[in-house]
């Protein structure tokens, strides 16, 4: 549980963080911005939007929302959830049909 918790919290700030962006306008290259300007310093959730391209180095030496990146990586996570949902339904029609054949 403690595992779901984390998570949750963690993808609640990485929406944070891409709200900052959206705020202050920093969604191109162009409108770059530092992030000390976004007060944005939460290292670890950056770094993880980073490496997925959702948060990318622009003019300046600052940093922007890749719009795309962002709806890509929520679309995926969407999926992904759509699949494991299927698959628990599956696996309770699945316990519930052999625990009926038993009896």
């Amino acid at each position: 549980m403690g595992a779901a918790v984390a998570a949750a919290a963690m993808l609640r700030r990485e929406r944070q963080i891409v709200d900052q962006f959206r705020s202050a306008g920093a969604t191109t290259a162009e409108r770059a911005r530092s992030l000390d300007a976004l007060n944005v310093h939460d290292g670890f959730v950056l770094g993880r939007l980073q490496r997925r391209a959702v948060i990318r180095e622009g003019a300046n030496n600052g940093y922007y929302l890749d719009e795309l990146s962002w709806a890509a990586i929520r679309h995926l996570r969407r999926r992904l959830l759509s699949v494991v949902l299927v698959l628990a339904i599956v696996l309770a029609l699945a316990a519930a049909t052999i625990s009926w054949i038993k009896f």
